[in-house]
């Protein structure tokens, strides 16, 4: 397949704005590419050359890339860059570059696998003057495209694709290139929870058959999507739901999971980042503590702090995500892992096992140190004794607590009753914050104009659908640091218009590809004619009211990660019950 034709389907994709429409077009370009190519073209697709864990970054930003455009086309960098402010995309830029080019394509026409294999070998390049190798070898691609090749290619190392794709939607297109319907998309999703590779699950499919897909499991190395947790507003509640409840504190850190075979230990976080290198001595603790040849586990790390005995917040451990002075933030800001869950151990799949056997082996397999430790325990089926547990673990400035069925299976992937969180309750306000997506701005007026944006239009996610569904406005609580911080963050995701996963009755200023996760407070919601969450067969929707930022939460959870369409539902339906008994008891009263 020449890349021009790949090129021309990513046109389509980015022109598209329904989601049926670019499955359609997906499963088109999937048959055309084949069992051979299937692999490559479903990473080119995510903007990638290897699934999201494995860490082979292109390594050229914004000003290599300027440069590489310059050096394609004999232009001056200077030239790149105006042309870049006025266009404020390097792929456009490239494009009209390419095609002012006077001597047209430099070689034959590029193939999917030329671009693939050269994206490669600039991505492999290291050592002693490695950024000059990486700018000719990209500049060189360049001079090969036609100009919608030249954006599209232009834009992979930038990361902004901008094709508006996500995985459910990924794997609808496998199933329908494959059996003319979405009838596989439970399979695959297995599949992928398992294994977190698309690119693995489409050369599966097409070389093995949904056949393979179903042999397709747990790997050492693979990060599993991670388990996660409903809402139930009450210790009266989780009782009634669960009975007997495993109840661990809720540590507000980062959610990792470890992978062991051998001396080699691998860290990923909650949305498929490899954190490796950023944890020196939760690895070294993992290869020494953990009683296993191979193993994958979960665990919280947390900044803790030994002398006072405090769990340091989020926003103090998130100051560990860093590429450099990694040695000195260890020093600094020492790091606790509290383990969770055991997955795998030396050849045995723990997931379908119950909780309870997955804990005591968990426990087993790690020897007493100070580094790696487990969540305590506490079995209970008295509300009473939740609650106080609850409210003392809220006391030491953790979020809460979660609640785990002791005969539950460990379900990749999956949001359900199994696991379920509590927090701090409060009357008439919601008992949890909610991650929303940012959808789009509304430029500032008056002081606001300064930073460019005044409201921000935000989402939650329906994993049913793919797509994020308006849920709110935020105009009100930042800081002036925080609002040039969402500009910042919007800058590099703004798009022409609505993305083709957004379902939004208003229209923000700017478009913003659905990326950046933000955590919202809000004291209820309501129903709401204005907004599509949760808005079906003419019902309205549903809606945060009074909201305000709390956090930004991209850096441990991806977009899909946020808070679902359902969860808003149940909450809704939660707020509605603890009302109507407050009613009843004032009237008692």
């Amino acid at each position: 397949m020449q890349f021009a034709t790949l090129g021309r389907f990513f046109e389509e994709l980015e022109a598209t704005s329904g989601r049926k429409a670019l499955v359609a077009i997906l499963a088109r370009l999937f048959t055309e590419a084949g069992p051979t190519l299937v692999r490559p073209v479903a990473y080119l697709c995510q903007g990638r050359l290897a699934p999201f864990f494995v860490p082979l970054e292109i390594g050229l930003g914004e000003r290599l890339v300027a440069e590489s455009i310059a050096q394609a086309y004999g232009v001056d960098r200077a030239e790149v860059l105006r042309r870049y402010s006025v266009a404020g995309d390097l792929g456009l830029v490239a494009q009209a570059l390419a095609g002012e080019a006077p001597q047209g394509l430099d070689g034959e026409p590029l193939t999917v696998r030329d671009v693939f294999d050269r994206l490669t070998e600039v991505a492999k390049t290291t050592g002693a003057g490695s950024v000059e190798r990486k700018l000719a070898i990209f500049a060189s691609l360049l001079a090969r495209c036609d100009p919608i090749s030249a954006k599209h290619v232009t834009r992979i190392p930038m990361g902004k694709l901008r094709l508006g794709i996500g995985d459910p939607t990924m794997l609808d297109a496998f199933s329908l290139a494959i059996a003319g319907d979405t009838s596989l998309r439970k399979r695959l999703e297995r599949a992928y929870n398992e294994t977190s590779d698309l690119g693995l699950i489409a050369e599966t499919l097409w070389n093995g058959g949904v056949e393979a897909i179903d042999q397709l499991g747990i790997r050492v190395g693979n990060p599993i999507r991670p388990a996660l947790a409903e809402r139930l507003p009450s210790a009266e509640a989780i009782v009634g739901r669960l009975g007997l409840a495993a109840v661990e504190p809720k540590l507000d850190g980062f959610r990792c999971q470890f992978h062991k075979r051998g001396d080699v230990v691998s860290v990923f976080s909650r949305n498929l980042e490899d954190m490796t290198p950023m944890f020196p001595e939760l690895v070294e603790a993992t290869r020494a503590y953990v009683l296993a040849r191979e193993a994958i586990f979960e665990g919280e790390a947390v900044a803790y702090n030994a002398e006072s005995e405090e769990y340091l917040p989020f926003q103090e451990t998130t100051k560990r995500r860093r590429k450099h002075d990694v040695a000195e933030w260890v020093e600094s800001l020492p790091l606790r892992l509290f383990a969770f869950d055991l997955l795998y151990a030396d050849g045995e799949n723990w997931c379908p096992r119950p909780y309870t056997e997955r804990r005591a082996e968990l426990q087993r397999r790690i020897a007493p140190n100070d580094t790696v430790l487990t969540t305590p325990v506490l079995m209970t089926s008295d509300a009473d004794e939740l609650h106080s547990y609850l409210l003392d673990c809220i006391q030491k400035g953790l979020e809460g607590v979660v609640c785990k069925k002791p005969d539950s299976p460990y379900q990749a992937g999956a949001r359900n009753f199994n696991w379920v969180k509590l927090k701090r309750a409060q009357a008439r306000h919601l008992q949890d914050t909610v991650d929303c997506v940012i959808l789009g701005y509304i430029h500032g007026r008056g002081k606001r104009a300064a930073f460019g944006v005044g409201a921000l239009l935000v989402g939650v996610y329906d994993a049913d659908r793919d797509e994020f569904q308006s849920i709110t406005k935020i105009g009100t609580g930042l800081t002036d640091e925080e609002w040039r911080e969402i500009r910042a963050r919007c800058d590099a995701l703004t798009v022409d218009h609505r993305p083709a996963r957004v379902a939004s009755n208003l229209t923000p200023s700017v478009w913003v590809e659905p990326k950046v996760v933000i955590e919202v407070l809000a004291d209820e919601i309501t129903r709401s004619p204005i907004h599509t969450a949760g808005a079906v067969n003419g019902e309205p929707g549903y809606a945060l009211r009074f909201p305000r930022l709390v956090s930004f939460r991209s850096d441990d959870r991806r977009a899909e990660d946020a808070t679902t369409v359902a969860e808003i539902i149940e909450m809704y339906n939660q707020q509605s019950a603890l009302r109507s008994r407050q009613a009843e008891e004032e009237t008692d009263a």
